[in-house]
């Protein structure tokens, strides 16, 4: 099994990342707009998260539901899990 965050799939390429069941109506899409250098690692810096509906009939603004940036990884992955969450919950 991949990576997975509180429980649910996270799958990262290169400078985009998916989070959530790839079968939900909703999944969170996360892209590293940049990076920057602590202790001699590369870590990303400001992260742009989306809530993005599954459904591929609908053009891509009627799929974006949420988005916003953040400031690094976890915060970007903790906000999307929250926006999960609580669209799933409906």
């Amino acid at each position: 099994m991949g990576m997975t965050y509180k429980g649910l799939p996270l799958v990262r390429s290169g400078d985009e990342m998916y989070y959530g069941n790839p079968d939900a109506p909703v999944i969170v899409y996360l892209k590293v707009l940049s990076t920057k250098e602590i202790g001699g690692q590369t870590v990303s810096d400001k992260i742009h998260v989306s809530l993005i509906s599954t459904d591929t009939k609908l053009d891509p603004i009627q799929r974006m539901k949420k988005q916003g940036i953040k400031n690094g990884l976890y915060n970007a992955l903790d906000v999307g899990a929250v926006w999960l969450q609580a669209e799933m919950s409906k």
